[in-house]
């Protein structure tokens, strides 16, 4: 289409006072100019499909995804970046192609007319015109670049507070906290309008220069390269003819100088899009960067400077949990035990930083926190959760079962009100928080771990529910490990681990004394 567009341009040339008759030419143009739009979108729209598909094959490997939010922070706002970011790089990127294409096949086109027409001297003043101009504008523009970065970071950051205030607004109205937030993101929209400000004043001034060096300055160096030819009566040529070639090789020179403004912009997105696709790589062979914050804890501060992460060694073990003079540790430094030789559960979502842990293989140990995720899709899907219909099918179990995990946490109920295993609901809005801490104690019975860790995750549960799901869990042989500040719960374990916040830690068995005193 691209080519056929010029060819027109060429027709138009050579018979332009036939032009104003031709209806049918005017048809044919405006048929490659559709065409051309739609092969644009077209390439816009899987550039963008191809493009996203490879980047959430890695962003979903594994606990990437994770890794990306919590154990490194070289990206924030990763949602933006695999969304608005990649639409607008691919977008920015077919763009480019189209301002670039035509204006160089016009270009080559134009100078080989040019060159047989008045000489190879024209056309090689204009070409070194528009190799001086696009370097002297690039350096001009090379800020547009760095302004772009900042401007979708302050875009990103915009949009997290105002997705935070929605997320937790049940939380901020019980603080009574509006005035605190709505100062917040007055702060984070002024610093993204402070900023839009000074690149709208840039790009405008930019504007005013690549108007001069691409356009006007542009069409008088054309004019005075075509006319010399032309001040001598021995150097007969047509001059209508290269009079329109001499205008439309300025103008397409002068949409090559303009496209590098472009250029600069799209270099702000493709440094963003790299950054991702390089970090997404490095989580992914289990390198990762954070930037460590000082606490001003003597103790932290020199165990944080010696934590490297990944240094420790995983054993796989059934039946075993066990950690070896393995430092615990939070991704962000913070040192919870300094020594740990103990036979305790983690979900390997932290780095191991020292020392070897045992531990059974990935599905034989099962998380259970406080507020359990309830994911898209049917009732069937919140009990088998992360397992598919076919995989239940896989395992042998019935939906009678699952029936009967649902009577274990008293949500039979709920089987009973949609009518069917496949209804369909927001469950998150649905189920109340004591059911959703339920259903999350249902799924744990469906996938039977050998190992259960239960972050205060029935502490919206009553009692007596409470007391059958922890005596349920021990009847089919699912040894637990809870974080709860019940003292109902303590009945269901035999020992105990207390930490004081300086690195230390004591572990001893749970006695009566122990019930009695402790909290």
């Amino acid at each position: 289409m691209l080519v056929t567009r010029t060819y027109c341009d060429v027709w138009m040339i050579q018979n332009g006072t036939m032009i104003e008759r031709s209806q049918g030419l005017s048809m044919s143009i405006a048929l490659v100019n559709n065409f051309l739009k739609l092969g644009l979108y077209e390439l816009k729209l899987r550039f963008r499909e191809r493009l996203t598909k490879n980047l959430y094959d890695q962003y979903l490997q594994g606990f990437t995804y994770y890794k990306m939010g919590n154990l490194d922070n070289r990206i924030a706002n990763a949602d933006q970046l695999l969304t608005q970011d990649v639409e607008k790089f691919c977008n920015s990127v077919v763009d480019l192609y189209s301002n670039l294409s035509k204006p160089l096949l016009d270009i080559v086109l134009y100078i080989f007319k040019l060159t047989s027409a008045i000489g190879a001297q024209g056309p090689a003043v204009m070409m070194s015109y528009l190799l001086i101009s696009g370097l002297f504008l690039t350096r001009l523009r090379r800020p547009i670049g760095r302004m772009t970065v900042t401007e979708q970071r302050y875009e990103g950051e915009y949009r997290f507070v105002n997705s935070r205030l929605i997320t937790n607004s049940e939380e901020i109205a019980f603080y009574n906290g509006n005035t605190r937030e709505k100062q917040t993101i007055y702060s984070t929209f002024k610093k993204l309008v402070d900023h839009l400000h000074n690149f709208i004043f840039f790009r405008c001034s930019m504007g005013f220069v690549d108007s001069m060096i691409a356009k006007y300055v542009a069409t008088v160096v054309g004019y005075l390269v075509v006319s010399r030819p032309f001040l001598t009566p021995s150097h007969p040529r047509h001059l209508h003819s290269t009079h329109s070639e001499r205008m439309l090789c300025s103008a397409a020179l002068g949409r090559i100088v303009l496209a590098g403004r472009e250029m600069t912009r799209l270099s702000g997105f493709t440094s963003r899009i790299t950054e991702l696709m390089k970090v997404l790589r490095e989580l992914n062979a289990g390198k990762y960067e954070r930037t460590m914050v000082s606490q001003g804890k003597a103790l932290n501060t020199i165990f944080k400077l010696v934590l490297v992460p990944g240094s420790g060694l995983i054993i796989n073990r059934d039946n075993l949990i066990k950690f070896d003079h393995a430092p615990l540790a939070t991704p962000n430094g913070d040192v919870l035990i300094r020594d740990l030789t103990f036979e305790l559960a983690v979900q390997s979502l932290w780095p191991l930083f020292g020392g070897r842990l045992t531990k059974p293989e990935r599905g034989k140990l099962f998380y259970v926190p406080q507020r359990p995720y309830m994911t898209l899709g049917s009732l069937r899907d919140q009990v088998i959760y992360p397992d598919t219909h076919e995989d239940q099918q896989q395992k042998g179990i019935p939906d009678h079962i699952l029936k009967e995990y649902l009577d274990n946490v008293q949500l039979g109920h709920i089987l009973d009100r949609e009518g069917s295993w496949d209804s369909v609901q927001d469950w998150m809005d649905v189920l109340s928080g004591g059911e959703k801490q339920r259903m999350a104690m249902a799924r744990l019975f469906y996938h039977k771990p050998q190992f259960a860790i239960l972050d205060e995750c029935t502490s919206a549960v009553s009692v007596d529910v409470e007391d059958f799901i922890y005596s349920h869990c021990r009847t089919v042989g699912i040894t637990l490990f809870t974080v709860s500040h019940r003292k109902s719960l303590w009945k269901h374990h035999e020992y105990y681990l207390h930490m004081d916040g300086r690195g230390n830690y004591e572990f001893k068995p749970i006695s009566e004394e122990t019930v009695e005193f402790g909290s």
